[in-house]
């Protein structure tokens, strides 16, 4: 079984302190490998992507881990990640769109979309459609189910009024740092249940969901420094540790339990409800045809 993976904010704003050297992505990383799934981890910074390779090979010396550069926010990183793996041949059972940037000042990415709905929707959007044809085909020759996840957030709920704005995707003037992650956020929820409506109405086995994986210590607060002030002082007491955080997303992955449901949301390792917004099928296919023509 292959699965590629996106590490927890491999694509980062400038001087962030990300890495895929610590967060979510790489403890899913190490319990895949655990579990005998070949995984492949797609990094940014490739030396951080090297250092958790070794270290989990080092603790588990029969882990299948490699890692390809895919900066999340570039098209062309996308296009070019999707195409060395094409090429390589191998199959893919499972995708899983892990990476993120949280609250980050307003900013357009290389392609001039703002970063975060770059970065945690667009990216994801245009490998996932990249890779698609390699998970039919892998489904079809394994007779496996093939499963894709988004992993999103409970900020989903904390979108702007409207839920996407797609007339205003790069307004500065009105740009809020939190409710654009959560447009982000609610964009993966859509993504996930569209998908899974046109891969179910062909008949394919192939599941397609998104989850939250619960408040995790991780950076992901660097740029709101009054959260990050409350998540240092109160974080180890009230939040998950990464490895619950991994938790669901794993299970989602891999748990004979989630087989042949798609189009849903799964938070604390159960189904759980997404927002409004998050269940609205019309919202879903705009943004479908709105992400579409932006990567054309």
């Amino acid at each position: 079984m292959v699965v590629v993976l996106l590490p927890s904010s491999q694509v980062c704003y400038p001087n962030c302190g990300f890495g895929a050297s610590s967060g979510i992505g790489t403890e899913t990383t190490r319990v895949l490998a655990k579990r005998g799934v070949r995984v492949i981890m797609g990094v940014r910074n490739v030396v951080a992507g090297e250092d958790v390779k070794e270290a989990i090979v080092k603790e588990i010396p029969t882990a299948k881990v490699d890692t390809m550069e895919l900066d999340l926010s570039s098209k062309a990183s996308v296009q070019k990640f999707a195409s060395e793996f094409n090429s390589s041949k191998l199959p893919l059972n499972i995708l899983i769109n892990n990476a993120g940037v949280m609250a980050t000042p307003f900013i357009l990415s290389k392609d001039n979309i703002e970063l975060q709905f770059a970065t945690n929707h667009l990216g994801h959007f245009l490998l996932t459609n990249l890779l698609l044809e390699n998970i039919k085909k892998t489904a079809r020759e394994t007779a496996k189910e093939g499963r894709i996840i988004n992993v999103s957030s409970e900020a989903h709920r904390h979108s702007y009024r409207g839920g996407i704005h797609f007339d205003k995707i790069n307004d500065r003037s009105g740009y809020s740092s939190l409710a654009a992650y959560g447009q982000s956020k609610l964009a993966n929820v859509l993504h996930a249940n569209e998908l899974a409506r046109r891969l179910k109405a062909d008949e394919l086995d192939i599941t397609v969901n998104s989850l939250h994986p619960g408040v995790i210590v991780t950076n992901l607060f660097r740029h709101s420094s009054i959260v990050d002030g409350l998540i240092n002082m109160l974080g180890r007491f009230v939040l998950k540790n990464v490895q619950q955080g991994a938790a669901t997303t794993c299970y989602v992955a891999l748990h004979p339990q989630v087989k042949g449901i798609s189009g849903q949301y799964f938070s604390d390792s159960n189904l759980a409800k997404a927002s409004s917004q998050g269940r609205d099928a019309q919202l879903a296919k705009k943004l479908w045809d709105f992400s579409m023509s932006l990567i054309e």
